[in-house]
């Protein structure tokens, strides 16, 4: 069992197609107010772009490669921070005493995958959980949307932040595989984030035929370029 306040994910052995029936996840975190806002943070730890890289019967070696937290989730986490930090610091000047809003950072991977959600943390979320599972190696698209959705679905939060893709396997397909499985609205490829505390998140996207103006309710998955 691992966690990180007040959050904790439950895993018995689990065996390769059996993740629906064996994964439990509880969450002890209040459910979202109009006055709290909870942004959670998906990131990965991938290997370093720069770093040699071997197969290994056909499968990447990740244990003796140099990895990172992936580049483009360090974006989520910066736009949430532009986001949070001034909401905190307009609360903190009213007299209240501790941060409102908070940052949660949720990776799934092996134990070394601690690394990049202490990356995260140092850049100024404030909590961290990281779900692994040897059964969970290897996992493809659809089995990792599942399992961060369980994770997700309960801890009462009004945001997840991606980066848009990871630079290991370039798909940009679990921020919408996410958005699917939770029922929630999903705003891709943003690259402004304007959320309003009352229940509402606007984006600016970039495309080649002009400039998408998005917006949507509470809650809602937006990935971030």
């Amino acid at each position: 069992m691992l966690g990180f306040a007040g959050l904790t994910f439950q895993s018995n052995h689990l065996s390769q197609g059996y993740l629906l029936s064996s994964l439990k996840w509880s969450a002890t975190l209040p459910p979202s107010s109009m006055t709290t806002m909870k942004i959670a943070i998906c990131v990965k730890q991938v290997p370093d772009s720069w770093a040699e890289k071997k197969m290994v019967n056909g499968v990447l070696d990740r244990e003796n490669v140099d990895a990172v937290l992936n580049d483009l989730d360090e974006y989520a986490i910066e736009e949430a921070l532009r986001i949070i930090e001034p909401l905190n610091e307009a609360g903190l000047n009213e007299g209240k005493e501790s941060p409102e809003h908070t940052i949660t950072l949720i990776s799934m991977g092996p134990d070394r995958a601690t690394e990049a959600i202490r990356k995260g943390l140092s850049m100024g979320a404030d909590s961290g959980v990281l779900i692994s599972d040897t059964a969970l190696a290897a996992s493809d698209a659809m089995s990792t949307s599942l399992v961060l959705a369980e994770a997700i679905k309960s801890g009462g939060f009004d945001l997840v932040f991606f980066g848009a893709e990871s630079t290991d396997a370039r798909m940009s397909v679990i921020p919408a595989m996410l958005s699917a499985r939770l029922g929630w609205a999903q705003l891709t490829f943003a690259s402004k984030v304007t959320v309003d505390p009352a229940g509402s998140v606007s984006i600016t996207r970039v495309t080649e035929a002009g400039v998408d103006e998005i917006s949507a309710a509470f809650p809602a998955v937006v990935s971030v370029v």
